[in-house]
């Protein structure tokens, strides 16, 4: 009689996305069911629905230090820094502006609608970063010019979580009379984030990054901005962003705001013992590792290790079948075989591109989660190590064996 071995499952990929949580889970649902009408009716359900967007256009204005009439709801991170970086070219065009700057470690949001603007004639520069993962602000004063609109570059890296010092590139962006855009979805909820201290223009978030809902985002807006809207259509969100807005899932991100909010301080320190105990404990009983990016300056929750002569892939998956979710790099690019553009960037060799791991830890990890991994974690790479030599000593078998002529009769 054959043995089910059952796996309690490992979620250890909230870079990707969170669960929500139950309050979360509980206004959405409330919402939907009871506050079913459109923001912009002047009559009671209309009204109704306004006042729960603008309950959650203040949680999430006081999660980041800012004014509530400064947010923007957006459909998630990706439409927020289309938003961003769209509408100030648009904006700027006119000035003769057109030049964009951000770094080569960026989301793809970012870098595919630089490629956009780029066919439409705009400059772009990328910035380089060094194996800490981290931007120089002497490369940025290299790189900026006059006609530059416009300097993106992102709060924390969504594959390896380094912190960029966005203030002090903001303050050189300003020197030349450039905005600057930081994408905080990999920092709101995890790290405090005020967009005040920041010194940015503009600023982007998801809610499902911090156990929010997904289809969800909103982009901070400095009061004075110049900055066109880039979906035509109704008066909505005072003029910014046309469309009916999505009422319970709005809802939802300003519960989740709150509530990342009251337990931030205490969640990071918390996250980041996981985190450390867990990277301490893979270097210990894995030959061959090692940490992708700076140690010092990370968000609290993620680590990027390498597994030396291990494909990632391969390893990924073997950890799926044990019951633990990882991943190896932005949830967006996966299903790809490219190596990861980010630790392409960092100017790690090919092997390490693809030989990398992320863990990213949240609200529901446990110490018990933790010891789990770190225990089977040795097995499977020893045997994904084994198969590799053995698949690799038969294909040279067999190309010795091929090299060999064959000797003919004499006969």
């Amino acid at each position: 009689m054959l043995e089910l071995q059952i796996h309690v499952r490992i979620y250890f990929d909230y870079n990707a996305t969170t669960p929500l949580l139950p309050a979360v889970a509980d206004a959405i649902s409330t919402v939907s069911r009871d506050v079913f009408g459109n923001a912009s009716s002047v009559h009671f359900f209309g009204q109704q629905a306004k006042a729960a967007i603008d309950t959650a256009r203040s949680s999430v204005a006081t999660f980041l230090g800012a004014d509530p009439s400064e947010i923007v709801f957006t459909g998630g991170g990706t439409e927020s820094d289309n938003f961003a970086i769209r509408g100030v070219a648009d904006a700027l065009e006119p000035l003769k502006r057109r030049h964009l700057i951000a770094s080569a470690i960026e989301h793809e949001a970012i870098l595919n609608t630089f490629k956009a603007l780029a066919r439409r004639g705009w400059k772009t520069t990328l910035l380089r970063v060094d194996q800490s993962g981290v931007v120089s602000p002497d490369h940025l004063r290299e790189a900026i010019t006059d006609d530059t609109a416009i300097v993106s570059v992102m709060h924390a890296n969504n594959e390896i979580g380094t912190i960029q010092r966005v203030a002090e590139l903001a303050a050189i962006a300003h020197e030349r009379g450039a905005l600057m855009h930081t994408d905080a979805v990999q920092t709101v909820g995890k790290i405090p984030v005020d967009v005040r201290a920041l010194g940015v223009d503009l600023l982007s978030l998801s809610a499902h990054k911090f156990n929010g809902p997904k289809g969800v985002g909103a982009l901070w807006i400095k009061r004075g901005t110049r900055l066109q809207s880039i979906q035509t259509g109704g008066k909505h969100e005072r003029g910014r962003r046309a469309g009916t807005e999505n009422v319970p899932a709005i809802a939802g991100m300003g519960v989740a705001a709150r509530l990342s909010m009251e337990k931030l301080a205490s969640e990071a320190t918390r996250v980041s013992a996981l985190r450390d105990r867990l990277e301490e404990g893979i270097l210990r009983d894995v030959p061959g590792t090692a940490i992708n990016g700076a140690r010092p300056s990370r968000v609290p929750n993620t680590t990027n290790i390498s597994f030396d002569r291990v494909e990632a892939e391969s390893l990924l998956i073997a950890l799926d079948l044990e019951g633990v979710a990882v991943s190896t790099g932005s949830a967006c690019s996966s299903g790809t075989l490219e190596p990861s553009h980010v630790l392409r960037a960092m100017g790690f060799p090919a092997h390490r591109t693809q030989n990398s791991l992320r863990f990213s830890l949240g609200v529901f990890s446990t110490d018990a989660e933790v010891d789990r991994v770190i225990e089977i974690l040795p097995r499977l790479v020893e045997k994904l190590r084994s198969l590799t030599k053995r698949n690799h000593e038969d294909t040279k078998s067999t190309k010795t064996h091929e090299s060999i002529p064959v000797q003919k009769s004499s006969s």
